[in-house]
């Protein structure tokens, strides 16, 4: 499971950090880290549908004990797994070559088939009017429309995409994995969106290729956002970067 190799590398980078507060919420679940060089604030999207009933472990918060938890069956322990990995990413993350851009950017024009990992209607239809050939794939039936394909047929369609921009969530539900391996011959498979805050050193030989999230450079302004339940309100508190892995 590649949450289980990213937790033991994010694990060797807390020593410094302090857990300074947290919350399992919605529209996001959000750890924030203090260390010497300040705070820094990681996110995971929180996927009520997941959830159902299940009960956190977790009785005494740390950003040690949430990281083990990164790969649990447990999609709550997960869920603040990730947002303690982003955190701790984005606290050591060297962000002087990215480009502060979004992810249409990456796309060349001969890009042909590409399959969005997630329902993203707004970059969907730019794709289409691009002329690229869009697959879109969600698994929520309450997210689908006239263009949505089933997460059941992501099995059989990604090995003939020749790039795939995937949300980040992907992570939280547990398909990374499956989506990495059914989807190698694409050119380009972007992971996208607040949840894929991670070190782009922790993906290096995974088949990602970059990572198209946000850089929270306001803090109180975005976790007053998460607060709030808002998600105009955190990502005023942000940028949008790219990276290559």
């Amino acid at each position: 499971m590649l949450l289980s190799k990213i937790k033991k590398k994010a694990l060797k980078l807390v020593g410094g950090l302090e857990l300074v507060d947290f919350g399992f919420a919605l529209p996001y679940t959000w750890v924030l880290v203090e260390g010497p060089e300040g705070k820094a604030l990681g996110v995971a999207m929180t996927l009520p549908e997941e959830v159902q009933r299940y009960n956190s472990s977790i009785s005494e918060p740390s950003l040690e004990v949430f990281i083990g938890k990164a790969d649990s069956l447990n999609v709550i322990e997960r869920t603040l797994g990730l947002a303690a990995i982003n955190a701790v990413s984005q606290y050591n993350i060297d962000l002087s070559n990215a480009d502060w851009t979004d992810v249409l950017g990456l796309l060349p024009e001969n890009a042909g088939r590409v399959a969005l990992i997630g329902n993203m209607p707004p970059l969907a239809d730019e794709l289409r009017r691009r002329g690229f050939k869009v697959f879109v794939f969600e698994r929520n039936a309450k997210l689908w429309d006239k263009d949505t394909y089933s997460d059941a047929l992501e099995y059989h369609l990604l090995p003939e995409m020749d790039a795939v921009i995937a949300s980040a969530s992907c992570l939280v539900n547990g398909t990374i994995d499956m989506l990495l391996d059914r989807a190698r011959k694409a050119r380009l498979f972007v992971l996208t969106g607040p949840t894929g805050q991670l070190l782009p050193e922790f993906l290096k030989g995974t088949g990602v290729t970059h990572l198209a999230s946000m850089r929270v450079v306001d803090i109180e302004r975005a976790l007053l956002g998460l607060k709030l339940g808002s998600f105009k309100g955190f990502e005023e508190g942000n940028r949008k970067y790219v990276v290559e892995v």
